[in-house]
């Protein structure tokens, strides 16, 4: 069994002479949870749709489970989770009958009561899924991408409109899956979230990929450390950045007294991030990550793969 469950060597995806995806490079670890990040346009969802199977590369390799996901049949589909922006999953069944169905195409599902609490749907289990409100849909898409207790799952801002209590029981359930060793690629605007929830993360913007390593890693040393602020007497705002911002404020306070405004600032994942984002300055030439026309990228056969698709193809 390969140590990698995604592999990615020199990718490329352009649009006439729009590049969306520039030559990048990374693997993600069997049992790893894996964060993908960047702002909207820098081409992270086009890459997304790559490893799914959705949309065609212009070059480099892939694999997904050892698979070219062109080349993914069915068997391959059933190995995968996945949780889109939007699926629209909508009719005249109920939440339950809809989990119900989608658990029966899969050898070993998750326990359906289970899954309808981990994403806080238990007082709309019987209600029809054409009359759940947008963030009501979007749990349900979450439950549809786990019901499959799938092998490799990925997650496609996958809390939105969530409240803070169901996005706590959500990542309750993504430890739980981690520690069933399930594979998860995440994609998520929420900086606290890939930090709560991911073991590496990756920054990709203007195609290119800026930026990998684990969390707690990621942006390199400097980039993590501390800042202490504070204004003198007349109001006159500083700013040093310090491994020992103890030391900077017995000195501010040996000096002159208590500093005013004294702030020791420890960069976040987002701060580094953003300084990530600041720094690269690539312009992005086309907010839109599809073809000009908006259509889906020409010759793509391949449905997005999820439990709609598969129940079609059964």
């Amino acid at each position: 069994m390969t140590e990698n469950v995604i592999e990615v060597r020199d990718l490329q995806k352009s649009y006439g002479s729009f590049t969306a995806v520039d030559g990048i490079s990374f693997d993600i670890h069997r049992g790893e949870t894996f964060a993908l990040l960047g702002p909207n346009g820098a081409g992270k969802s086009t890459t997304i749709e790559i490893l799914e199977g959705y949309r065609h590369r212009t070059a480099g390799d892939v694999r997904v489970l050892g698979i070219d996901p062109q080349r993914g049949g069915l068997d391959w589909k059933a190995r995968l989770g996945i949780v889109l922006q939007s699926t629209g999953e909508a009719g005249n069944v109920t939440v339950r009958e809809l989990l119900t169905e989608f658990a029966g195409y899969y050898p070993h599902p998750r326990d359906i009561d289970e899954v309808i609490a981990a994403v806080g749907l238990e007082q709309k289990q019987k209600t029809r899924v054409s009359k759940l409100s947008g963030g009501q849909q979007r749990r349900l898409d979450v439950a549809l991408g786990i019901i499959g207790r799938p092998e490799l799952l990925f997650l496609d801002e996958p809390t939105t409109g969530f409240d803070p209590e169901a996005r706590r029981q959500f990542w309750d359930l993504i430890n739980t899956l981690k520690r069933e060793g399930t594979s998860i690629l995440l994609t998520t605007h929420y900086l606290d979230e890939a930090a709560q929830l991911g073991d590496r993360a990756a920054v990709i913007t203007g195609g290119t990929l800026v930026a990998i390593g684990r969390i707690d890693e990621i942006g390199g040393a400097d980039a993590r450390t501390p800042v202490v602020r504070w204004r003198d007497s007349d109001g006159t705002p500083h700013e040093t950045r310090t491994a020992e911002p103890g030391a900077v404020v017995a000195a501010l306070f040996r000096d002159g007294g208590e500093p005013h405004g004294l702030e020791i600032v420890r960069p976040t994942l987002e701060d580094i991030y953003l300084d990530l984002i600041r720094e690269s300055a690539n312009p992005v030439h086309n907010s839109s990550e599809t073809e000009p026309d908006g259509q889906p990228d020409p010759g793509n056969t391949p449905l997005p793969v999820s439990a709609s698709s598969i129940s079609q193809e059964l």
